[in-house]
């Protein structure tokens, strides 16, 4: 566990070295030819989540499969820091950014956002193209017009709900303790910060800025999930996209289904990493 300061705030980071003990990269001479072994980020999602849904599920056989893993709690969720104001996406773009610099990774990453974290992965994707290898959105959708629209509902609604303590007296009723300590969390956060206000506010991308991003992209979706729909949008809008429907699952495919997007993950990025090494992109 590390605590760095990074673009004027506290953030926790979590970094697992590659092992190379198992998986497509087990023994493999792709990282060596690199320079390094392959980087691969996580991002969370909003609300309830922190670094600790990768860190349960695809951090350690990541890890194993000789990558190297980052893992952090986004700026207001987590041990990271919550500022009052500051919660644009492209603030948490600059987070990212500052956290590679400041964790000394320079070459290209495997970014891997979970809804809301695939979210900042594509924008920081069309804000620093040179910096991403990869991309793999979990249950998650560029920011646009429609999808501002669409947060902002979701976030204003939630912020009212979780005013009441009758709330959390439900939630603990149905989803246990530890879900009701998480929305008390979230509640907190949104209540007192700028955070609903903030994140649906952008900035949003325009059809020529998603389609500019021409890194590989693999989009997975829940088949249950009302964003299930953007798995063929997805593959329309950019040039080199890929999108998988997981049957029987909605929004929480990765908790609910760690192994399917575990055998999706690790030879997306070995793929990839290979390709980008084989084409002499710099370490």
């Amino acid at each position: 566990m590390a605590m760095i300061d990074a673009n004027g705030i506290r953030l926790h980071v979590q970094r697992m070295p590659a092992k190379n003990t198992e998986g497509p990269l087990a023994g493999a001479s792709i990282g060596r030819a690199a320079g390094r072994a392959p980087t691969v980020v996580f991002i969370h999602g909003l609300g309830t989540d922190s670094l600790a849904s990768f860190y349960f599920t695809l951090a350690a056989p990541v890890s194993a499969a000789g990558m190297e893993v980052l893992a952090f709690d986004l700026r207001g969720h987590g041990r990271s820091s919550r500022p009052e104001t500051g919660y644009r996406v492209s603030d948490f773009v600059g987070d990212l950014h500052a956290m590679l610099d400041e964790m000394d990774v320079r070459g290209p990453v495997h970014l891997v956002g979970n809804s809301f974290g695939g979210t900042v992965a594509f924008s920081y994707a069309v804000a620093h193209p040179e910096r991403v290898a990869s991309i793999v959105m979990i249950e998650s959708e560029p920011a646009t017009p429609a999808w501002s629209e669409k947060l902002g509902g979701l976030l204003g609604r939630a912020a009212e709900q979780l005013r009441y303590e009758e709330a959390f007296a439900w939630i603990t009723e149905n989803q246990g303790a530890h879900t009701s300590r998480l929305a008390k969390a979230a509640s907190n956060a949104l209540c007192n910060t700028s955070m609903a206000v903030d994140i649906p506010s952008g900035p949003v991308h325009s059809a020529e800025e998603i389609s500019s991003v021409t890194c590989p992209v693999l989009a997975i979706f829940g088949s249950e999930s009302d964003l299930a729909v953007q798995a063929q949008l997805m593959e329309d809008r950019l040039e080199r996209c890929r999108s998988v429907v997981v049957g029987g699952h909605e929004h929480s495919v990765l908790v609910e289904a760690p192994k399917t997007v575990r055998d999706l993950l690790l030879p997306w990025v070995a793929e990839h990493e290979q390709g980008r090494v084989l084409e002499g992109t710099p370490a």
